[in-house]
């Protein structure tokens, strides 16, 4: 047998022991970073304000969902226990339902001529975006073939296209739900409480 391949294997072997070792060695050592001074020092730069605009929306409700998500991809003609993946991915997340006042123009708010009632012509309720909690979302399982797992183990897990599924289901579901009649009531019954406060008669009629 050549010595050098002996020599070379010895050399292999003293470097792997010697990492090993000195693995075990930092993590009998952590726990005592504290006495050795360890620190984190964070030199983060502090947020800076890039606009200010100003809103006139009213929220007038809000509703909270949560939705599974069931994503599978196979890969034509090739069985699933070599390629292809299989999610289900919970999501949370919250929608608002806004009545925007600023369309309560002059046409929007008229005054009899008495100067005693008021009519208001109400604006339709609007729903925002949808607003996911991202420390109530997760991966609850997921299968993958072999492929899919070896890929897993050098690439970065992307999980945005779970929360754009998700983004999609809540505001399907938002818009299926009472929210916008809910937000219209509240507007309403708020708009309604404030003039007849100031001594107004209300009616509300819809934009």
């Amino acid at each position: 047998m050549d010595r050098r391949w002996v020599t070379r294997g010895a050399l292999v072997a003293v470097i792997v022991l010697a990492i090993g070792a000195a693995v075990q060695l930092w993590g009998h050592l952590r726990p005592f970073g504290d006495v050795l001074g360890e620190q984190t020092v964070d030199r983060s730069q502090p947020a800076v304000l890039k606009s200010v605009r100003d809103l006139s929306q009213y929220h007038a409700a809000a509703g909270e969902f949560q939705v599974v998500l069931d994503i599978e991809h196979d890969v034509k003609w090739v069985p699933a226990a070599l390629a292809g993946e299989r999610t289900l991915f919970v999501a949370a997340g919250s929608v608002d339902a806004y009545v925007d006042l600023g369309k309560l123009s002059d046409e929007g708010l008229v005054l009899s001529p008495d100067g005693k009632s008021v009519e208001i012509r109400l604006p339709s309720p609007q729903l925002d975006r949808p607003n996911l909690h991202h420390d109530r979302s997760y991966v609850f399982s997921q299968q993958r073939g072999l492929v899919n797992r070896l890929n897993a183990l050098v690439e970065v897990p992307d999980q945005q296209r779970f929360y754009v599924a998700a983004e999609t289901k809540i505001a399907d579901a938002a818009r299926e739900s009472e929210l916008l009649k809910r937000a219209e009531d509240n507007t309403r019954t708020m708009l309604t409480g404030m003039l007849r406060g100031l001594g107004f008669q209300v009616t509300v009629v819809p934009g």
